[in-house]
């Protein structure tokens, strides 16, 4: 994986079927399994009796293991424990709509029988039949939508199949259009005409350019459904993009996109790597996600036997156990109408809010900055049971019980009249003031809406900053920044009292990305000032002051 998302420009030739009704079933799912699987799975993350730094399907890459030894470890591959209902039954008890599983990853290795390579399942292991067809069977028979993630570019055991760093094994070496003309493109022809995929998920385009990717374009053709990502290369868009093992500060409104994360640090299957998030921090992470009008795809990495570690049947089944109270919250939801909530998160679905409480009330009173007409409220857990709801001039109060219903995520819905009548951004669409900008991403980005747009200060200058006028004194106690992928800032925020710089908070950005409340302040002049944590030119998408009531 390790792609950073990349908007393309060029656009493939007009579509039967509209992109909104392909993507509709997508839209609605919003949670989905992605599977990793294959020959890494047999050295686990071990090489020579060393851990291998580095997530567990890029051994091969990081041991620099030559193509005849990482090939006898297909030797061991033989996934007698295979049980494909299972793998379905438990996605289908977490609450997940779909499934995405590795087709071929970036060691070329192939789940499926095919023609024109004999380094696949059926010809290489002692297991020797197809993985892929008993599991698209069972996830339709189970009415689960079903993917493919495919390697176009990296690909270590091909002759001439692409990689990052210079090729380690002389097998490697030769022609990436003839790798691309003999392996990637007629194995694309081949899981497409053989299984009909709902979903193609490409993978890191590093030499794709426009020209190579359109040798793939006459073979999606005739799949007027199919739903592809952003990672095919060379202009091409697909129909949703990828952050990967980060979740955007504002989401990418307007978009279709999709997290995919890991609940470990490694997507293919790695013996020694114990770095599980909590159920609680997955339940978490898809409230927030789908509150920002995402989907969540989270992978597990089956081992060579077939078995899916019981760590993480162990967290989906307990994200199931939410899910069965709480599901009406996420499926087929849009995105928060609000930009913060101080206590967590919320989704909407016609006339309903559904607010997603992590930080309980301790008076009480759950206040929701909406000036519409208020109707009912009822925890989503209970909907026997109203909830008292007072309507104030620019809020709501909804009456809660002392004790959450849930000890990580409650759900309290509100009925209510009209749309969303929401205070915009305070720095919404206000002009910032630089101390320095390259002219190619000028200071007006920084407040446009758009993450995917940034500022950026000239070429040289490492620390830089902003400032913007309000217009009116408003109480804040959210910041927000979106950032390039990986791409650390350190950070200042001050506030202008009596004509003096005061600070409000300072720290380190993750490099994916802010979102940290701090104690109120009101103000109407404020002050960023930034510089990158690895010595580089700092970049900023969006900065976001967001006001609390």
């Amino acid at each position: 994986m390790l792609f950073s998302a990349v908007l393309f420009s060029c656009k493939p030739k007009q579509e039967e079927v509209p992109q909104a009704d392909r993507l509709q079933w997508w839209t609605d799912a919003k949670f989905g399994l992605f599977i990793h699987w294959g020959v890494y799975s047999v050295p686990a993350g071990t090489y020579q009796g060393k851990q291998v730094i580095g997530c567990g399907e890029w051994i091969m890459y990081h041991a620099e293991i030559p193509s005849k030894v990482y090939k006898d470890f297909a030797k061991n591959f033989n996934p007698v424990k295979y049980d494909p209902e299972a793998w379905v039954r438990m996605a289908k008890d977490a609450g997940m709509k779909y499934i995405v599983i590795t087709s071929k990853h970036h060691d070329g290795f192939a789940l499926f029988n095919s023609k024109v390579t004999d380094w696949d399942v059926v010809d290489a292991t002692p297991w020797g039949k197809d993985l892929l067809r008993p599991l698209v069977k069972t996830a339709r028979n189970e009415g689960m939508k079903i993917g493919f993630y495919y390697s176009q570019d990296y690909d270590w055991n091909h002759y001439g199949g692409g990689s990052y760093k210079p090729k380690w094994d002389s097998v490697q070496v030769g022609s990436f259009d003839e790798y691309l003309d003999n392996i990637a493109v007629p194995q694309v022809t081949e899981i497409l005409s053989e299984y009909k995929p709902d979903i193609l998920w490409w993978d890191i385009p590093f030499e794709m350019t426009k020209e190579r990717a359109e040798k793939f374009l006459p073979v999606l053709e005739p799949y007027k459904r199919l739903i592809t990502n952003d990672r095919l290369g060379g202009g091409y868009p697909g129909d949703i993009q990828t952050p990967e093992q980060f979740i955007p500060a504002t989401g990418f409104p307007g978009k279709n996109w999709e997290v995919c994360m890991t609940m470990n640090d490694t997507w293919g299957y790695q013996s020694h790597d114990t770095n599980w998030k909590s159920s609680k921090e997955l339940i978490l992470k898809l409230s927030e996600i789908v509150s920002k009008g995402g989907n969540f795809l989270l992978n597990v990495g089956p081992t060579s036997e077939g078995l899916i570690p019981q760590a993480s049947i162990h967290r989906l089944r307990e994200v199931g156990e939410w899910m069965k109270v709480n599901s009406e919250a996420i499926y087929a939801t849009k995105a928060s109408p609000f930009p913060y909530l101080p206590w967590g998160r919320a989704t909407l679905k016609g006339q309903k809010l559904y607010l997603h409480v992590i930080n309980w009330p301790s008076d009480g009173l759950l206040k929701l900055p909406i000036n519409n007409k208020a109707g009912k409220a009822y925890l989503l857990s209970d909907p026997s049971k109203e909830l008292g709801v007072n309507q104030l001039q620019d809020h709501v109060e909804i009456s809660v019980p002392a004790v959450a219903p849930d000890s990580v995520l409650s759900v309290v819905v509100l009925e209510f009249e009209g749309t969303p009548g929401v205070l915009p951004i305070p720095t919404a669409g206000k002009q910032a003031v630089v101390s320095s900008a390259d002219t190619s991403m000028p200071a007006s980005n920084l407040f446009d809406g758009d993450p995917a747009t940034f500022w950026k200060p000239a070429p040289g200058v490492l620390k830089a900053s902003a400032e913007v006028d309000l217009g009116e004194e408003i109480k804040v106690g959210n910041l927000s920044l979106c950032e390039t992928y990986h791409r650390g800032h350190d950070y200042k925020l001050e506030v202008k009292k009596n004509n003096k710089w005061e600070t409000v908070l300072e720290g380190k950005t993750p490099g994916t990305g802010l979102v940290q409340d701090f104690s109120p302040v009101t103000g109407r002049y404020f002050r960023l000032t930034v510089s990158g944590t690895k010595g580089d030119v700092p970049v900023i998408g969006e900065w976001i002051l967001n006001r609390v009531l």
